[in-house]
């Protein structure tokens, strides 16, 4: 499988778990550390799909991430996702919202979102 994902998390430890969760699902799996950082490994890898932690991140980040690269899945990731943030940032353009250290959730919503996506290109 060619298909990359990039992930921007907080914390070292889940995103090292998230990575290893990923890793058996996408081609390569990108650790960023800055919203910039991100941005500019979209930009060059065309990622199947984005991680991106909502404590790290603000909802203009994910809704600008969303207008630049429409067609890009982005799962948020956040310690307690209330239902508050959960609507924000699906307005802003995301595809889930997750709590962070549920790595089983956040690969499904990652893979379920790449399907949603490669459907609605088709």
């Amino acid at each position: 499988m060619g298909s990359s994902v990039v992930v921007l998390e907080s914390d070292p430890k889940v995103a090292q778990s998230l990575a290893g969760g990923l890793s058996s699902h996408f081609h390569s799996v990108h650790l960023t550390r800055s919203g910039d950082e991100l941005r500019e490994r979209v930009a060059k890898s065309r990622p199947e799909v984005v991680i991106l932690d909502m404590e790290y991140s603000r909802l203009t980040d994910v809704s600008n991430l969303h207008h630049d690269f429409p067609s890009l899945p982005i799962v948020c990731t956040y310690r307690i996702p209330d239902e508050e943030l959960w609507i924000a940032a699906m307005e802003a353009g995301a595809s889930d919202v997750c709590p962070a250290d549920d790595v089983q959730n956040v690969l499904n919503s990652a893979l379920r979102s790449v399907a949603i996506a490669k459907s609605a290109a088709a």
